[in-house]
């Protein structure tokens, strides 16, 4: 039995005080105190980055200390994940103070749902066992459904929400019908007794395989891995665009951090059964979502597209496996973390109250009108398409590296002929911004005001993210590394 150890759970204990603390604010506090909402819940994350930074020992120390009577880990491959959880949500906080003032919507619930999402993801990324693996699913899902349709005066945004909600619910269905069939099968929901269960009793029975492949369906979903991705483009270009960008990173990177401790650790036993099965997947996700983002005009739709692709690419390193192959998942999700979440900024300052301006034709003449956002904007859209020097080439480059040395070189293939095919769709962007003339409307709109301090320091933090760990990916892949060997 395993002691009770508090302060394994801290960076949770941190946010769930602050989310309740901004309810509280806006409950006992007069409307004026309404502007330093996203304040308080900035300092919230940065107190839990810092007890998931400093405790228990550094990324350097492989310190694993199991508690709950094993349903929580807390190990460096949980802390990197919550890393990039809290990044991704302290960005999303910095963006959306300028939106939720310009759309009168400047709510607690609002940032108080956003610490609630990132609380279920560090559930997901601790989770040792399959039913808290459920809980942490469900809290994320459920805040995520609500802000979803949070701009509810927008016939879009309702939509989203709902689509979003029935489709997830399916999903939830999957899981747990797979733990249940797991459980049957090896009399235990502790992914370290499944994988001991498994390997020391030989067990292979069709239940099991069953409940392996619910899980796959529910972590696609998650994922948005095809064929599982057909809400992720009516849901992005439906929820407020922080929202999207908030969706994008963090619920992704937390389904592969559950997806690759369950199957890495619980299921390698069974490392035959879902291995073709991945490399289909793997090979549509990509293909299927850059071909459809080629004819996509709304930038939301076609980011949504291309968040599909990338969550192929990242399936690969997953196949791949090895050191390599799941260092490279973590260190493509924290620059997919950089990268997306600062093209969305971008969107978010340009695309006006009621977001009306979300489309390519839009962005004609910006990089004249506002030379700052069309550098940035090329910048993460360049990551984005794997251009060096930027961390999405890098993050490519290791992710191909991976799957060559493992003999999938076929998938490697398609994955760099895809990342080729991106290039047009994301240039496309660029090409709008510095070769083409601006329309009459946003000549019109040249002169004002689209930038607030918070989403300028959202955006300088992304860039020096994106070119940092294009640059100088060495001391990245370190960590990564100590923090692959805490799956061993």
């Amino acid at each position: 039995m395993s002691t009770i150890n508090l302060s394994a759970i801290y960076p949770e204990i941190i946010l769930t005080c602050f989310s309740l603390l901004i309810l509280l604010m806006q409950s006992f506090s007069t409307p004026r105190f309404k502007e330093y909402y996203g304040y308080v819940s900035l300092v919230g994350v940065l107190a839990a980055l810092a007890f998931v930074v400093m405790e228990p020992s550094s990324f350097f120390a492989q310190t694993v200390v199991y508690s709950f009577n094993d349903m929580w880990v807390v190990d460096n491959y949980a802390r990197f994940f919550k890393l990039i959880f809290l990044l991704g949500t302290g960005l999303t906080i910095l963006i959306s103070m300028k939106y939720l003032e310009d759309e009168a919507m400047q709510y607690g619930e609002y940032f108080a749902l956003i610490l609630f999402a990132t609380i279920g993801m560090m559930i997901m990324a601790s989770a040792g066992e399959l039913i808290t693996l459920f809980l942490g699913l469900e809290l994320m899902s459920l805040s995520l459904y609500v802000l979803a349709g949070y701009t509810r005066v927008r016939m879009v945004s309702n939509e989203a929400a709902l689509k979003y909600f029935i489709l997830g619910s399916f999903a939830t269905g999957f899981l747990l019908y797979g733990i249940a069939l797991i459980y049957g099968s090896t009399g235990t929901t502790s992914i370290r007794a499944v994988a001991a269960s498994v390997g020391k009793y030989g067990l292979y029975s069709p239940g099991l395989v069953m409940g392996m492949a619910m899980l796959v369906v529910a972590f696609g979903f998650k994922a948005a891995l095809v064929p599982f991705h057909m809400w992720t483009p009516d849901v992005y270009e439906g929820a407020p665009a922080p929202i999207t960008a908030f969706m994008s990173a963090g619920p992704k990177a937390a389904a592969f951090a559950a997806f690759a401790r369950v199957f890495m650790e619980g299921l390698p036993a069974l490392q035959m059964e879902w291995t073709w099965l991945i490399w289909i997947m793997a090979a549509l996700t990509m293909t299927i979502g850059n071909v459809i983002a080629l004819v996509q005009d709304n930038i939301k739709r076609m980011l949504a597209y291309s968040s599909i692709a990338h969550a192929g690419y990242v399936l690969v390193a997953f196949l791949a496996a090895g050191e390599l192959g799941i260092s490279s998942v973590l260190y493509y999700l924290l620059t997919y973390t950089f990268m997306n979440i600062g093209a969305f900024a971008i969107i978010t300052a340009l695309s006006g109250r009621g977001e009306p301006r979300v489309f390519v034709r839009d962005y004609q003449g910006l990089g004249f009108q506002h030379p700052f956002a069309a550098v940035a904007m090329s910048l993460f859209l360049f990551s984005l398409a794997g251009i060096p020097p930027t961390g999405g080439f890098m993050g490519k480059f290791y992710i191909f590296s991976a799957a060559v040395k493992e003999g999938y070189i076929g998938l490697a293939v398609i994955g760099v002929v895809n990342s080729v095919v991106s290039v047009y769709y994301y240039l496309r962007v660029t090409v709008a911004m510095y070769m083409e003339e601006p329309s009459s409307v946003r000549e019109a709109e040249a002169a004002a005001p689209i930038f607030s301090p918070a989403l300028v320091i959202a955006i300088f933090i992304s860039a020096y993210g994106v070119l940092s760990l294009g640059l100088f990916p060495s001391s990245y892949v370190a960590i990564v590394k100590q923090s692959f060997l805490a799956l061993q």
